[in-house]
């Protein structure tokens, strides 16, 4: 399957396309004609994911915190195609097992805490390393990234959980960087960072009791929203940090 990058030949790629967010945008992307071809990453050998039927996807599996690993994948999509024109990491963790976000700082743990930076933004740091070569072409390209409001310093009013807001600001400085030298080696790839709101997945299932129905999202109508998002940043919006509905969230 050799793929060679023109404005008619739309090839993406999905990480953390195994549940939630990531999953929706597989589905919705495979939906018409969005992309011809479509690549997505994946850790769990039981995840829905592996049962989608179509000769455009082709999956990969991944753990985002291994660096070897995201540079086998990216060699493994190089050998196949010259360029991707969407790249979308939906890699994130707020509460896994017995790691909870923490409430007080008599909570915190050194552990958890590198758990948080290595899933939530080392990760994506690395893949945006290792992805650059495929984002070097002509095309208008995107690499975004699922961030969130709480990574915002400039919004927070409550506090706590200390890792995951930490982890997720480190996030966007992580991005705007890249988006910064992104702009001298792959001038046409736009680089921005997305809240999507809270959506009826996994990481806020434990936390959704004072969310107003109104504000829960389902995963489908939060694809939706970001899709648009993204189908409107224009190249003078790389390095910027926008919510579900287009607003442009403070750092």
């Amino acid at each position: 399957m050799n793929q060679e990058a023109s404005e008619s030949q739309q090839i993406a790629l999905v990480v953390g396309a195994g549940q939630g967010i990531g999953l929706g945008f597989v589905r919705q992307l495979l939906e018409g004609d969005r992309v011809n071809c479509l690549y997505a990453t994946y850790r769990n050998v039981d995840s829905e994911l592996l049962q989608i039927d179509d000769p455009r996807l082709h999956c990969l599996a991944l753990d985002i915190m291994d660096e070897a690993q995201i540079a086998a994948v990216v060699q493994k999509i190089q050998a196949e195609t010259s360029a991707l024109h969407h790249v979308i990491n939906c890699v994130g963790v707020l509460h896994d097992g017995t790691m909870q976000p923490e409430k007080s700082l008599r909570q915190l743990n050194a552990d958890q805490l590198l758990h948080y930076f290595q899933v939530n933004s080392i990760g994506a740091v690395l893949l945006a390393k290792h992805i650059q070569p495929l984002l070097k072409h002509r095309d208008r390209a995107l690499l975004a990234t699922i961030s969130a409001k709480v990574g915002s310093i400039g919004d927070n009013q409550l506090g706590g959980w200390y890792g995951y807001r930490a982890s997720k600001a480190a996030l966007n400085m992580f991005m705007r960087n890249v988006a910064i030298e992104y702009k001298r080696t792959c001038p046409r790839a736009i680089v921005v960072n997305l809240h999507p709101g809270t959506t009826d997945t996994e990481l806020s299932r434990p936390f959704q009791r004072n969310v107003p129905p109104e504000k829960l999202f389902s995963v489908k109508r939060t694809v939706q929203q970001l899709l648009t998002v993204m189908d409107g940043l224009q190249e003078n919006d790389s390095g910027e940090f926008f919510s579900w509905n287009g607003d442009r969230l403070p750092w």
